[in-house]
């Protein structure tokens, strides 16, 4: 506990001090659209917890190299080779640049103390341009090495990239905020507006990711023998990365894990069963992750690409996994991812809706009110996609929920729920089912006129008890009367219930004054 409060005071000591030189200024940005997260503008989020990643040298570490070259790469990492002159790669005959590459790699694959910037400033300067210049070739057209040239990126050479690029990432990550705090005062609770933590060794980082990226989607990435080298274990150890406190490293892995994605599909089915388990961990245990959001981004488009029929574990994932998300109190940090993936399965397989509405009302927070404003914003986007047939399966416990809401004390919550009223399509599904649905409602909408604080959800409420008596006035009629009926006999229960309790009192009294006059006597 002591050395994990000291390991925290360093880091945040180290903040404004452990680039390299000059790397923040030279970092290149993505080239492509497809990068995506080149840039290292931060992104504000909330915090939460993490599984520390495993460290490169662990000996439980999912992913090992698969021969003595990256081997020896790795062990030689602790320690900074000395400093040799190297030639630029465009400067020597195509026949010797695999040997240079090995070379530039091999110094790419050293570490060093980037908290302390005036240890081995030549070497991580060295290190520096090796890696941009890494990037401009792995990413350079294959033309602009001639027709007959030899492969830019022989098996060797690959393997050897993988290797430098997981010992510079997979590493691990500092003590999360809140880990700090418990162990400093058990009972503190966690502060979920502190600003991000920003990695002080991310300038060097987002040049290793950039080339991780640029090796991905390489045309000249041949995916039966990268296969080999980015494997299962691989992709386990850069899910783990996602619990990263710093948003800028989030982005990049959202980027890489979704183009590993789309570009090894033998890996497709590892990838899905992967984040459901970590989706799993976050729901049933720990409850505390930083990438839930970024995770939930790659899933929106993998879903967005899921043939139909739906396949059923693609449904498993959605009861299992996708809408447990809901139960966490931090939903609101990834809700809008959650709700996007949600609404994609039911446009995707409208005979999902009805799933879907009775996962949320299952999950439906109780007393939090800003969540149940979330719910009922994502609840109409998932009606706007809902058909009659599925609406009517699960109209009456979706109205029984939605009248309570009507009747909230907390105005947000109300107007949200009465807001529904002034969507065309869920209108259209209330006036088809209008019998079923009046009666459940109608009752919520009188209290309101009656006892509702709040003018605004006065108003809306009278709106939509106008639109009822448009939409059917005997309808309207009748409810109304059945009210009226049941306020009655509610009022006559509650005289003949207060007349009891009077006869009980004269009773006790007339008994206690008849004790007294015996004690007196």
């Amino acid at each position: 506990m002591f050395n994990k409060i000291i390991k925290r005071g360093n880091r945040k000591g180290s903040r404004g001090d452990g680039a390299e030189p000059g790397a923040r200024s030279a970092a290149p940005s993505s080239s492509s659209g497809g990068g995506g997260a080149a840039g290292a503008a931060p992104v504000t989020i909330n915090h939460a917890s993490r599984a520390t990643a495993a460290s490169p040298s662990s000996p439980t570490s999912p992913h090992v190299a698969p021969s003595a070259l990256a081997t020896n790469m790795a062990a030689g990492a602790a320690s900074p080779p000395l400093l040799e002159p190297l030639p630029l790669l465009r400067d020597v005959a195509a026949a010797d640049r695999p040997g240079l590459l090995l070379r530039k790699l091999r110094l790419v694959a050293a570490l060093f103390d980037l908290s302390d910037s005036l240890k081995h400033p030549r070497e991580k300067e060295a290190k520096r341009q090796a890696l941009l210049e890494l990037i401009d070739y792995v990413q350079a057209p294959a033309q602009a090495a001639g027709a007959n040239a030899p492969a830019r990126l022989p098996d060797h050479v690959q393997e050897a990239l993988v290797a430098a690029i997981s010992t510079n990432i997979f590493r691990p990550l500092p003590p999360a905020l809140h880990e700090s705090a418990a162990a400093i005062d058990p009972g503190a609770a966690p502060d979920d507006e502190e600003e991000p933590y920003l990695d002080p060794s991310w300038p060097h980082l987002q040049l290793v990711y950039e080339l991780l990226l640029r090796y991905v989607v390489s045309p000249d990435t041949d995916t039966k023998v990268a296969k080999r080298y980015v494997d299962h274990g691989f992709v386990l150890r850069l899910l783990d990365l996602f619990d990263s406190e710093d948003p800028r490293e989030r982005e990049y892995l959202k980027t890489v894990l979704h183009r590993i994605y789309g570009k090894f599909m033998v890996h497709r089915p590892f990838i899905r069963k992967a984040i459901n388990n970590v989706f799993y961990r976050f729901i049933f245990e720990t409850q505390r992750h930083n990438g839930i959001g970024e995770l939930l981004e790659i899933l929106g488009s993998i879903i967005n690409g899921f043939a139909l029929p739906m396949k059923e574990e693609h449904k498993l994932f959605l009861s299992r996994a996708l809408i447990p998300l809901h139960k966490p109190k931090s939903v609101a940090i990834y809700h809008q991812q959650l709700s996007y993936c949600i609404v994609q399965f039911v446009e995707k397989d409208y005979k999902l809706a009805d799933t879907v509405i009775r996962g949320l009302l299952k999950f439906w927070p109780v007393t939090n009110c800003q969540k149940e404003v979330l719910f009922l914003g994502e609840l109409e986007e998932v009606l706007e996609a809902t058909q009659s047939a599925e609406f009517q399966r699960c109209m009456v416990p979706l109205f029984k929920q939605i009248g309570r809401c009507l009747n909230s004390s907390h105005f947000q919550v109300a107007e949200r729920a009465l807001f529904l009223w002034n969507n065309d399509h869920i209108v259209s599904l209330i006036a088809q089912n209008r019998g079923a649905i009046f009666p459940i409602i109608f009752e919520a909408l009188e209290r309101n006129i009656q006892s509702h604080w709040n003018q605004a959800v006065h108003g809306l409420t009278a709106n939509v008890r106008k639109m009822f008596l448009e939409m059917d006035s005997e309808l309207f009629e009748e409810c109304q009367q059945k009210y009226m009926e049941k306020q009655a006999k509610a009022k006559e229960m509650q005289e003949r219930r207060e007349s009891a309790w009077r006869q009980l009192e004269a009773v006790v009294a007339a008994k206690a004054a008849a004790d007294d006059m015996v004690l007196v006597n």
